[in-house]
């Protein structure tokens, strides 16, 4: 059966999101056909006002003004504590657990020599610049366990001047999780992260 033209396009057009294939698309198409042309314009608007966020010019998570609002704000800016992660959708990730209160550094990926990913395509240096720039005392560094995610770690703590404390987020079992259904890894890193009671 050969489909309009313009839910087609609707179809390819919402296909190439992330974990969406064709039939969930068509789905998704579909079921916008129930509403009014107000809300489908309302969500056109939306998703084309993506294209206007900005990158905060000191911690690079996405803001709508120079600043992003962890950046901007007069408590965070006073934290000597700074979290450095790999993507955006982990600082988010932090931030939803409201456990840390200090500032955050947005890498955009691990070192990858085989990619071409070096310091300079993640503009490290922008974090030891930030790190003098704003007498930062702690380091976390919560950067995804993979052999990039350690080589990258080992990278930023070598190359972080004396009396920087230089910590890696702990790994391993999960709350509720149990060890027979877990990796070698998973194992691995959870006695290596093991804490005294």
């Amino acid at each position: 059966m050969e489909l309009p033209e313009k839910l087609k396009s609707a179809i390819d057009g919402l296909s190439k999101i992330p974990g969406v294939g064709q039939k969930t698309a068509m789905r998704q198409a579909l079921s916008l056909l129930n509403w009014s042309e107000e809300e489908i314009k309302s969500l056109s608007h939306s998703i084309s006002n993506l294209t206007k966020l900005n990158e905060c010019q000191k911690c690079s998570m996405l803001c709508d003004e120079e600043l992003c609002s962890i950046c901007s704000s007069a408590d965070r800016f006073e934290s000597q504590t700074l979290c450095v992660v790999e993507s955006i959708t982990d600082c988010i990730a932090i931030e939803n657990s409201n456990t840390f209160s200090g500032k955050y550094h947005v890498l955009g990926g691990v070192l990858n020599p085989l990619l071409g990913i070096g310091p300079d395509e993640l503009g490290i240096d922008n974090l030891f610049n930030r790190i003098k720039e704003e007498d930062v005392k702690t380091v976390i560094l919560a950067v995804n366990p993979s052999v990039e995610g350690d080589a990258t770690c080992s990278y930023i703590k070598q190359s972080i001047s004396d009396g920087v404390e230089v910590d890696r987020i702990g790994f391993g079992i999960p709350i509720g999780g149990s060890l027979e259904y877990l990796d070698a890894m998973t194992i691995s890193k959870a006695l290596e992260n093991r804490k005294k009671m």
